[in-house]
């Protein structure tokens, strides 16, 4: 896995008001089945915002990206038509650069991302929340196992990953081992900016 970012064109201080929540965690943590459970009740609320990656692998029925070859990725890479991009597990993967603009009118936008993209984000935007969604290891392992998608390649590998640095600390972590509309309702007062404990 290698990590690479880019911010396209020229800002002078970290892009704002508005809120980016990044939600992160291990795979088979149930991040998107939770930020499903979100985006649907975030449905007519227009000042949340969940863009659609760009991932160079085919979209499941649990993730909604938008499924590029590499050759496509490469060329609106080369035009800077991304907020953000990152390599991992052996695919490619960027935030469209429209979410500055979501950003600037002071939304918050919400984005699955990857655990080694957070310092950068940190630095670029004004107001980072960063929501870590995690299980315990055997529970994991059963998810990623049942999920049987070959493009999640080695899953002792995934299991096993770990990303050493201090700006990736997560600012709210949920441990999503119970009822999936609990976990999501945490989510969604994150999301909302109202606090997570019920």
């Amino acid at each position: 896995m290698s990590e690479a970012v880019t911010v396209a064109g020229k800002t002078t201080g970290a892009i704002g008001p508005g809120r980016l929540v990044l939600v992160v965690g291990p795979s088979g943590a149930g991040k998107d089945t939770l930020l499903r459970l979100a985006r649907a009740a975030c449905i007519e609320d227009h000042d949340i915002v969940f863009p659609r990656r760009v991932v160079t692998r085919e979209s499941s029925a649990d993730e909604d990206n938008i499924a590029v070859s590499p050759d496509e990725f490469r060329r609106a890479r080369d035009r800077d038509d991304f907020a953000v991009h990152w390599e991992a597990h052996g695919h490619c993967y960027a935030l469209p650069l429209d979410l500055n603009d979501d950003i600037r009118a002071g939304r918050a936008v919400v984005a699955n991302v990857s655990r080694t993209v957070i310092g950068v984000l940190r630095q670029t935007y004004a107001n980072v929340v960063v929501v870590a969604i995690t299980a315990p290891p055997d529970v994991l392992a059963q998810r990623l196992a049942a999920r049987a998608r070959h493009s999640d390649g080695n899953i002792a590998e995934r299991l096993t990953r770990s990303v050493d640095d201090a700006s990736t600390q997560a600012d709210v972590t949920i441990l999503n081992a119970g009822s999936a509309e609990y976990h999501g309702r945490q989510l969604l007062r994150v999301i909302r900016n109202q606090g997570w404990h019920e």
